[in-house]
């Protein structure tokens, strides 16, 4: 048996021994979930030669003081060996490579930086010079096409007065009124060169792109620092890089993704929704940075444009989620229209291409491993994998995953992935575990299903079916399908996730009596929606900051606008009636669904109150176990090792209790946090 604690952790920290069922040492557990690696960001050098990469690594509890995972940097080449160049406690991000090649730039606090600064390391290693610092967090900056000045985004210093009347205690907040804007700020990389000196624009910026002929900056611009405002009414902006005079505003409506100018300085293309209430930033777009009206390069495209880049003056490559899968296409500025390039291949959630467009670098995962480094150089037929971060999963039976089409009640056509059961019987019908993503403007894509929240491999290893559907809302479908669910909450889309169970006991997979469902945020509402409105379905549910009720809702989250935008599409007050009967609460009385309720205690997106009035009104009824788990620190999901190791365990330990043991009264509370082997 190996124990996580050390010595003096076991002594100090008492050790409650619940039962917790054994699996085979060959498949996945919660523990394994725990230590996973996955590579989230490429930059590829501009000879296309080497590729660096962030590895997130999560923190090993009990070794190591809890936190979220390090951020660390390393660099493959195209033989596959990769080097390590920033590792251990730190937190790297937005990595990119100087123009030369010579340097990879990127942002991280180290040693004693006060603030997050920007620092820059050789290419061939070396160690790490500080680049620029300021008196606030450095969260995003780009590099003039000479090498002699970069932009940078930081809010204003926190002024030496109120730094110390802080410590005196007077640390209040003047909710939404006192959040600082982020600005954009010049600098000299000279030595001698001028200090920091921020632009005169009103508003709070993000995504910042220095044109290829260093005299503009494109950036996209709130006009605060809100959530809300960062969901809806960011706009593209171009500004003179020496006066900080306006040259463009371009009215995107609704929500905007992320910008990249063409090579040639002529044209910028951006990620933007269709119209105010489109759920996703989703179209591709291409504006002249002087102003006028932006194209849509794709019009009418049936999926889900993620990520951009120019691969030359004329051609724009994009990643686009069709469905449950991705597809790394191109289009031509004057020739709207797709042309793959590849699809068919590993999920693709990032990627970068080399200076002459011919070489991709991409992050990519498959139901078989989480993101990795993989490249693609033409002629080459398929990219090809670079990294291997979890070597040991090689040694861990996984389950098959297929992809599920199937029909809605009233006609509509869906789809869904499965993890089989592993060691599946023929004929034998197995419980369900129904995981349902958020948004509901998100989708599933075929690749690694499995996380602290999601069941995946871990519970098809038990002897668990897990379903991830693509209920009507999700994206990568068109825009049309992606409004399916507006001003209908709780309504059709639901509904859609009872036929997807339907659907699978039809198929003879799945035990009717055995059904589990589980999500986080708008999936938590579903599970809420799923454990009373249609609790004689459900046998479990485990609800991750969800949403009970709508009428609080509207008034307790950090985001009214984009709820009424693009979800609800009318407030709780123009009708009552309907924001209580689609809440969760109002069925309470009907729950006969044993509850597992988890939150994190400092949530904004989704207020803990939904989830201590959905625990409240279920407990005093007493007509099934509910309980309650509130994680300190946490926000809207959590970060910290700890906390996620403890949500794994909680719920497979619920999902096993209530759909393959005795079930009855709720396990005990108390979680052991022993591995055995």
């Amino acid at each position: 048996m190996r124990i996580l604690l050390s010595r003096a952790c076991r002594a100090a920290v008492p050790l409650i021994l619940t039962a917790w069922p054994l699996a085979a040492a060959d498949t996945l557990t919660p523990f394994d979930v725990a230590r996973l690696r996955t590579v989230t960001t490429v930059a590829l050098s501009p000879d296309g030669s080497r590729v660096a990469y962030i590895l997130s690594v999560p923190r090993r509890p009990f070794d190591e003081e809890d936190g979220p995972a390090w951020s660390e940097l390393h660099v493959v080449g195209r033989d596959g060996i990769s080097r390590p160049f920033v590792t251990g406690p730190v937190n790297v991000g937005n990595i990119s490579w100087t123009k030369d090649g010579r340097e990879i730039a990127f942002l991280a606090r180290r040693g004693k930086d006060e603030n997050r600064c920007l620092y820059a390391i050789p290419a061939d290693g070396g160690e790490a010079r500080r680049v620029l610092c300021h008196g606030a967090e450095i969260s995003g900056y780009s590099l003039a096409p000479d090498g002699k000045r970069v932009a940078f985004l930081a809010a204003e210093e926190v002024p030496k007065g109120r730094k110390d009347l802080e410590k005196k205690g007077f640390n209040q907040q003047v909710y939404e009124e006192s959040a600082k804007p982020v600005r954009v700020w010049i600098a000299s990389l000279v030595d001698g060169g001028a200090g920091p000196k921020a632009l005169e624009i009103a508003g709070s910026a993000s995504d910042l792109k220095w044109s290829p002929a260093g005299s503009l900056l494109a950036f996209a611009l709130a006009p605060t620092s809100l959530v809300d405002d960062g969901y809806m009414r960011r706009r593209v902006t171009v500004a003179d890089a020496d006066s900080g005079k306006i040259v463009a505003r371009i009215e995107n409506p609704g929500k905007l993704g992320s910008i990249a100018w063409s090579p040639d300085g002529k044209n910028l293309a951006y990620i933007a929704g269709a119209d105010a209430n489109d759920p996703s930033a989703g179209r591709l777009m291409i504006v002249p940075p002087a102003g006028g009206a932006p194209r849509d390069l794709l019009p009418g495209y049936e999926g889900n444009v993620a990520r951009i880049s120019w691969r030359d003056a004329d051609t724009v490559t994009f990643v686009g989620g069709e469905g449950v899968e991705t597809i790394l296409g191109e289009v031509h500025r004057d020739h709207p229209g797709r042309a793959n390039q590849h699809r068919g291949g590993p999920a693709i959630t990032d990627f970068d291409l080399s200076r002459d467009g011919k070489t991709v670098a991409m992050v990519a995962q498959t139901g078989a491993h989480p993101g990795e480094v993989f490249l693609w150089a033409p002629p080459e037929r398929a990219p090809r994998r670079l990294t291997t971060s979890n070597p040991w999963l090689s040694g861990k039976r996984l389950a098959p995953q297929e992809v599920v089409k199937f029909k809605a009640r009233d006609g509509l056509d869906l789809e869904g992935l499965l993890i089989r059961p592993l060691d599946e019987r023929k004929g034998e019908r197995y419980p369900l575990i129904l995981t349902v993503h958020g948004g509901p403007e998100g989708h599933y894509s075929n690749g690694w299903l499995t996380g602290y929240s999601d069941p995946g491999q871990v519970a098809a290893a038990r002897g668990f079916a897990v379903f991830y559907p693509n209920y009507r809302g999700s994206t990568g479908r068109g825009v049309a399908f992606s409004k399916l669910s507006q001003a209908d909450p709780a309504g059709k889309e639901f509904d859609d996730l009872v036929d997807a169970v339907d659907h699978l006991i039809a198929a003879g997979l799945v035990d009717r009596a055995k059904v589990g469902v589980t999500g986080g945020s708008y999936g938590g509402y579903a599970t809420a929606w799923c454990s009373t409105r249609y609790s004689d379905r459900f046998a479990a549910g485990v609800m991750f900051v969800g949403i009970s009720d709508l009428v609080s809702k509207a008034g307790t989250t950090d985001i009214p606008m984009e709820e009424l935008a693009v979800h609800a599409r009318r407030w709780p007050w123009e009708d009552w009636k309907l924001a209580l009967e689609r809440s969760p609460i109002f069925y309470a009385d009907k729950s006969r669904t044993p509850v597992l309720i988890l939150d994190g205690k400092d949530d904004p997106r989704v207020h803990p109150s939904q989830s201590l009035v959905f625990y409240r009104y279920l407990k005093v009824r007493s007509q099934a176990p509910v309980r309650l788990v509130l994680y300190p620190s946490e926000g809207h999901g959590n970060r910290n090792a700890a906390h996620r190791l403890d949500y794994n365990l909680r719920m497979i330990q619920w999902m096993e209790h209530y759909l393959k043991g005795k079930g009855g009264e709720p396990p005990p509370y108390e979680i052991s946090y022993e591995e055995k082997d």
